[in-house]
């Protein structure tokens, strides 16, 4: 397999995809690219295919956890390579999909999951990869599963959490917790 993941420290790719954002009559669709990421921190998380088993468990948790994510002035933003129409589709026909807070990015070309290094060679379907891109548009935390295992959300918004303390955070650190930073701070004093 040949696949380069791009990873911590890259800025994430330019963009302009179709997104399903709705499944009200006429505003089911919109555009979305890489502007709309701009001077905020995004959650970028990908699954391989719509109108499967594992892959709505996970945008479920992640819809559940959306205020968490808001609460951190972060965008949230689900994609696969499925079409906006399939999307659109998934979440009518869905009871846990009815609801979404966040848009469904359809990247039909493969475009941008192949620039990420997330699409499987086999399939052309993207892994399940996550990214958190800061508020200067940088990668800056990068999960990849293989297809047929879900993630964690609440580990996301966990290195969420250490990532915009921008300081030292030991392992299992929790928000609310002291930092490393902190400590290393009061032994000094």
């Amino acid at each position: 397999m040949s696949n380069r993941i791009l990873s911590i420290g890259s800025r994430f790719p330019e963009f302009n995809k179709k997104a399903a954002v709705s499944i009200e009559p006429g505003r089911e669709f919109k555009d979305l690219s890489n502007e709309d990421l701009k001077g905020q921190w995004t959650v970028l998380f990908w699954w391989p295919k719509d109108f499967t088993f594992v892959c709505p468990t996970e945008i479920a948790e992640f819809n559940r956890k959306y205020s968490e994510f808001s609460d951190r002035d972060t965008l949230l933003i689900g994609a696969s390579t499925d079409s906006e129409f399939v999307h659109a589709a998934w979440r009518r026909d869905h009871k846990d999909l009815k609801d979404l807070k966040f848009p469904m990015l359809a990247d039909t070309s493969k475009s941008l999951a192949e620039e990420l290094g997330i699409l499987d060679e086999a399939e052309k379907i993207a892994y399940r990869a996550t990214f958190i891109i800061d508020n200067e548009g940088i990668i800056r935390w990068v999960s990849v599963n293989d297809l047929n295992v879900g993630r964690n959300v609440q580990e996301v918004i966990r290195v969420l959490d250490a990532l915009q303390t921008d300081e030292l955070c030991p392992c299992n650190w929790n928000k609310g917790e002291e930092t490393l930073t902190q400590q290393l701070e009061s032994s000094l004093n």
